[in-house]
């Protein structure tokens, strides 16, 4: 069974840094294009961040949170990182991490129709 699982998320003070992990069970996560979404209180669920399978060569973020957040693969640990710096109390949301729906895919994207297995969410909290 292919599942997703998120962690790393919780309390950090504006201008801190954060690292979420995605870790995959039941298959090869570097075989997909993989993304992050994040969801605040009231709002919709929004792309925040997205790697190409294998390489990883491509990755798009965001317009808010470029510059800010890097995300990266460790294949050893078949698992997707998503690195947050300088963060903002805008930032603050449930962090979900998602597989694209075909593997091998040399692009990405921050679209949800893209991406049909995902994690459970982590909750960041950014506030003094």
């Amino acid at each position: 069974q292919s599942q997703l699982a998120e962690s790393g998320g919780g309390l950090v003070q504006p201008g801190g840094s954060l690292r979420l992990s995605c870790a995959a069970s039941g298959f090869i996560l570097d075989s997909y294009a993989v993304a992050w979404f994040r969801q605040a209180p009231g709002k919709e669920r929004e792309g925040v961040s997205c790697i190409s399978a294998r390489s990883g060569m491509m990755t798009k973020y965001a317009d808010s949170v470029k510059g800010r957040f890097t995300i990266s693969r460790d294949s050893a640990e078949n698992t997707v990182y998503l690195r947050m710096d300088n963060v903002k109390p805008e930032d603050t949301a449930v962090y979900y991490c998602a597989r694209d729906w075909r593997p091998d895919a040399d692009n990405c994207a921050i679209t949800r129709a893209r991406y049909s297995v995902w994690g459970q969410g982590t909750q960041v909290t950014v506030s003094s």
